[in-house]
């Protein structure tokens, strides 16, 4: 099983889930979950141990924002599209993947996962411009990767898939 397919796993996403996931809604209510966590924490020095509920709110919403939405009417969307790319992405030990897609997808985690070392540390030392470099990196690797996965997406899922109501179809990907 691979990381991404455990990570789903975690938060839930499992099934019909990912058509919940899918609500372009979830995905750019998503998107600024890490300065909002860079925020909250970076709000220890003024709150004290008040910083955990900003904390703590940022974290349930993060948990819940997967299942907060309900399916999205169509999956014409660049957010749906790059969601249930992830599906094919996240099973692509059981179904694989055109190898075109291979490589990206690994640089682009690379590139996200390169923010966090410069976020963590500036949020210690409190230098506001390596947090927001940090966040820069991260978010970027994070949002070409969401638009890798919906070019996997469009290449691998089935003709029609798209558009129409989703519980007319499972968001996971077709068995082969």
């Amino acid at each position: 099983m691979t990381m991404d397919a455990r990570m789903a796993r975690a938060f839930g996403l499992e099934g019909d889930a990912w058509a919940r996931h899918a609500n372009p809604w979830s995905v750019y209510t998503r998107i600024p979950i890490p300065p909002l966590l860079a925020a909250a924490i970076w709000s220890r020095t003024r709150f004290g141990w008040g910083c955990l509920v900003p904390v703590g709110l940022v974290c349930a919403w993060t948990a819940i924002n997967p299942r907060a939405f309900p399916p999205p009417r169509s999956l014409d969307s660049w957010a749906s599209k790059g969601v249930l790319g992830e599906t094919y992405w996240a099973k692509r030990d059981e179904v694989p993947v055109p190898a075109r897609h291979r490589v990206a997808p690994n640089v682009l985690g690379a590139v996200s996962a390169l923010g966090v070392p410069f976020i963590a540390r500036g949020l210690v030392v409190r230098n506001g411009w390596m947090v927001l470099f940090g966040l820069a990196v991260q978010m970027a690797g994070k949002v070409w990767f969401i638009d890798r996965m919906a070019v996997l997406y469009d290449d691998v899922a089935p003709a029609g898939a798209t558009g129409g109501t989703p519980a007319s179809r499972r968001a996971d990907p077709p068995q082969r």
